[in-house]
């Protein structure tokens, strides 16, 4: 199992971030051939076959990735830092979501609201507890409070991606409260 977690993390560094890792490329929609995925990670000296890729798929906690129909394309679902577009649907989000981040960020960001940074976009979760979790990552963690709906009110688009994640372009610092506060 260790060597799939191994692999499920080079493989969201090739779907994300470089695909040349794996001597791959994506299509405009992030997009990767699955054979050449697969060919591409095996010439890295890793070793993994469809029955692997199917299993690092279906089991990863966070859902990162979907294949086609077919299963002759993969992508990740998000987090991207190259540009691509994941054909995300805009969607009306609920009232409130939470950003999970370090505590080190908290005067930047209530200075200069959140930024997505070297990603796309600016990641959301559902729930507090998500959030947390996001923001040990990082360090110290701290939950913000994100006024989505009045967001959206005000034109700002959000999109669910198909993991769950809600995801926005930037949130101005009056939307945004430290839970607790």
């Amino acid at each position: 199992m260790e060597n799939l977690n191994k692999l499920s993390v080079f493989i969201s560094l090739v779907l994300r971030h470089k695909p040349e890792a794996a001597h791959i490329a994506l299509d405009e929609h992030g997009w990767a051939d699955v054979e050449e995925l697969l060919a591409g990670i095996n010439e890295t000296g890793r070793k993994i076959d469809m029955g692997m890729l199917e299993e690092i798929v279906r089991t990863n906690n966070k859902q990162r990735f979907s294949f086609n129909e077919d299963k002759t394309l993969i992508r990740a679902n998000q987090g991207h830092s190259i540009p691509v577009d994941v054909e995300l649907e805009e969607k009306q989000p609920p009232q409130f979501l939470y950003h999970g981040t370090a505590d080190r960020f908290l005067e930047s960001i209530m200075r200069e609201g959140i930024k997505p940074m070297n990603r796309l976009y600016v990641h959301l979760s559902k729930d507090e507890e998500t959030a947390v979790k996001v923001g040990k990552r990082h360090g110290d963690p701290i939950i913000l409070l994100i006024s989505a709906d009045e967001m959206y009110q005000d034109g700002k688009k959000f999109y669910l991606s198909q993991n769950g994640v809600w995801l926005t372009k930037y949130i101005e610092k009056k939307y945004i409260q430290t839970v607790g506060s």
